[in-house]
């Protein structure tokens, strides 16, 4: 069964991703549309099983390497305080907006403080693909948006292990925490330099077939294990993996190797999977509810992250799109949704409403993007559909 979903998903993705070409938008927005029509929503052709999950992970790991290996470190660098205020504009208006909201529907303290945190989480993935579609990724404007979703993840990470020690008595000593966070940063910087280049030379000796995509996968999901073990998303560590393969000679051809996998077998599967989580059961009666939540997450990283953006000297056009560029919570916030709902903060009845106001925040950020940013340079598009 899996054989048939696998050439199913592979061909509808392949189909959505041109068709919003021709229509003028990225290929991103018909994949996430076709796993919502092939999904449990509609035609019930596809489920979430636990393969296409993997699928889906190895997919966005893979997706957030490739964002390293195309980025500019000194730019990155450059537009460390403009990340800096992107990221805090992010997190304290959406917990703001959506705690105050959250309150008028009678939630609890504990509750509203969760939808705030929920909302407040950063998926760049998908901003990431519309970028490279559109030419934006190495860009100034690029760099600040995935310095600010690295240090929005760690904001929301840690202001979530407060909420869950506070209201749920999970033990969380927040000093360690920080600690592992220090530690996973210092050694990132200490293994890209010193081990990075050393590990893919010598495999590259190795007299084997694609040993040097090899040992670029290798640290890759190493990375991405680290930063899992030290509680924050492996897409972090994915990032930096390419990050530090960029720096070496080896990067562009790491880069080349990794795209047909990427593109051509997992990618297509996270794509579909944010629209697999797409149900539309007992809803009936919280439309308001989602529209007026679905609002209040789209308006709030908008606005937030747009005016972090503007103080640090953007101008108007690039700080909305940095604002835009920052609204899509994607499998950040379903993650979340799913560990609230296992802890009691998110009150199972409004489980399915979240989930739908999380894609709707992921759809409606590629055609912001594009409506926004425009193609920067149609010759160096980099168009995967």
């Amino acid at each position: 069964m899996f054989i048939l979903q696998l050439a199913l998903i592979l061909l509808a993705t392949k189909l959505a991703g041109q068709l919003s070409l021709k229509l003028h938008q990225p290929s991103v927005l018909g994949k996430i549309i076709v796993g919502i029509i092939l999904g449990p929503a509609l035609l019930g052709w596809v489920h979430d099983t636990e393969l296409i999950s993997v699928f889906s992970q190895i997919g966005v790991l893979l997706l957030m390497f490739l964002a390293g290996l195309e980025t500019n470190l000194e730019d990155l660098n450059r537009n460390k305080k403009s990340a800096t205020f992107v990221a805090i504009g992010g997190v304290v208006v959406p917990i703001v907006m959506s705690y105050l909201v959250a309150q008028y529907y009678d939630f609890s303290m504990a509750e509203s403080i969760f939808i705030g945190l929920l909302l407040s989480a950063t998926s760049v993935s998908i901003s990431v693909q519309v970028l490279r579609e559109l030419g934006w990724l190495n860009s100034r404007e690029g760099s600040a948006l995935l310095g600010a979703a690295i240090l929005d993840d760690i904001i929301v990470v840690m202001l979530l292990a407060i909420a869950m020690s506070m209201f749920v008595g999970v033990e969380t000593h927040i000093a360690l925490w920080i600690g592992k966070i220090i530690l996973f940063f210092v050694m990132i910087i200490l293994i890209s330099k010193w081990i990075v280049p050393k590990f893919i030379q010598i495999l590259s000796r190795f007299k084997i077939t694609k040993a040097v995509l090899s040992a670029g996968l290798i640290i890759c999901f190493g990375f991405a294990y680290f930063a899992e073990s030290v509680g924050i998303a492996g897409i972090i560590g994915t990032f930096f993996a390419g990050l530090a393969i960029a720096q070496t000679k080896y990067g562009h051809k790491i880069e080349k190797q990794v795209q047909p996998i990427a593109y051509g077998v997992f990618m297509p599967f996270f794509f579909v999977s944010i629209g697999l989580s797409v149900s539309f059961e007992g809803i009936g009666d919280q439309v308001g509810f989602m529209i007026i939540f679905s609002m209040i997450a789209i308006l709030s990283k908008f606005i937030g992250s747009g005016i972090g953006a503007r103080l640090t000297g953007f101008n108007l056009r690039s700080s909305m799109g940095i604002g835009a560029g920052m609204v899509s919570r994607g499998e950040v916030a379903l993650i979340l949704a799913a560990m609230g709902l296992d802890s009691g903060l998110l009150p199972i009845n409004y489980y399915t409403s979240m989930i739908i106001v999380i894609i709707v925040t992921t759809l409606v950020t590629p055609p912001l993007l594009k409506g926004i940013f425009g193609t920067r340079n149609p010759s160096e598009r980099q168009v995967e559909n």
